[in-house]
């Protein structure tokens, strides 16, 4: 299968291609630069104007979106809503003109706000699933409920599917030691998925038949701490801590996102874990 996919130059980009070559596809890499190594096609393609990316998605039967900016404070809060909204629409209006009948897009758990508050609060329930309020206090976030809401308005219009993947902190192969030692990672729960899952997830998402529009959490189902949780709730939740601790979810080093939703609907299951003793 043709597949299109946009930011294939970046983070994730590399592994999705990988990904989708190992399984017979024929991936076309959309983005503003050329990749470090040459995987597949690449065209370069300004996803702000329509005109090109409708010549872009010519030929494809699928598009997986994760081109955009990844998290807040590198570009100014108003220039991230508008690149992430924007060439998300775009996308999906030329992926639905073109007739393209699956779509994949690059989301985050920063939608549920916890992650990048600048007036900090603890998630409201754990684990926490896609049913957990969205509630961003900045561009970022609030720029993934708009894009997710903009494929639900492609669904209504075409009957397209659209799987919004609430990706976790993507460390790649190299970075787990580092994230185990960063503070910040108290921010998003410790919440992470190999960037080889993350692939895997994005393959599934546009191979899998009658999901309709939905959102899952793409999510390890571990965390990336080597606190145990009880340690983790005391430490930096104490708020929660008499409601969770020595909950069953949450024994031992169990994720604090639930990623149960994308094994029901895709299939999938995260293969690579936190490098730890007896967690291969």
């Amino acid at each position: 299968m043709r597949i299109a996919v946009t930011g294939g130059s970046g983070r994730i980009g590399a592994y999705v291609i990988e990904e989708l070559l190992a399984h017979g596809h024929d991936p076309v890499n959309l983005d503003r630069q050329h990749p470090r190594k040459r995987l597949c096609r690449t065209r370069i393609v300004d996803l702000l104007d329509l005109g090109e990316v409708y010549g872009a998605l010519q030929g494809a039967a699928a598009v997986i979106h994760l081109a955009g900016i990844n998290a807040p404070g590198t570009y100014p809060s108003e220039k991230v809503f508008q690149i992430n909204v924007m060439s998300t629409y775009n996308v999906l209006e030329a992926a639905a003109g073109l007739g393209i009948a699956k779509t994949a897009i690059a989301s985050s758990e920063s939608i549920y706000g916890y992650c990048y508050a600048e007036n900090r609060f603890s998630p409201h329930a754990l684990p926490v699933d896609e049913s957990h309020p969205l509630l961003p206090q900045e561009g970022y976030g609030l720029s993934k409920i708009v894009c997710e809401q903009t494929a639900a308005m492609f669904h209504r219009r075409c009957g397209m599917q659209v799987v919004s993947l609430r990706y976790g902190h993507v460390p790649l192969p190299d970075e787990y030691e580092w994230l185990a030692r960063h503070e910040g990672a108290s921010r998003f729960l410790w919440s992470y998925v190999d960037a080889r899952d993350a692939a895997r997830a994005a393959r599934l998402a546009v191979e899998t038949d009658g999901i309709g529009c939905e959102a899952v959490n793409v999510t390890a189902d571990d965390t990336c701490s080597p606190l145990d949780n009880a340690e983790l709730l005391s430490r930096y939740y104490p708020s929660l801590a008499e409601r969770f601790a020595g909950h069953a979810g949450l024994s031992g080093h169990a994720a604090w996102s639930s990623n149960a939703k994308a094994k029901r609907l895709l299939g999938w299951k995260p293969i690579h874990g936190w490098p730890r003793p007896g967690n291969e």
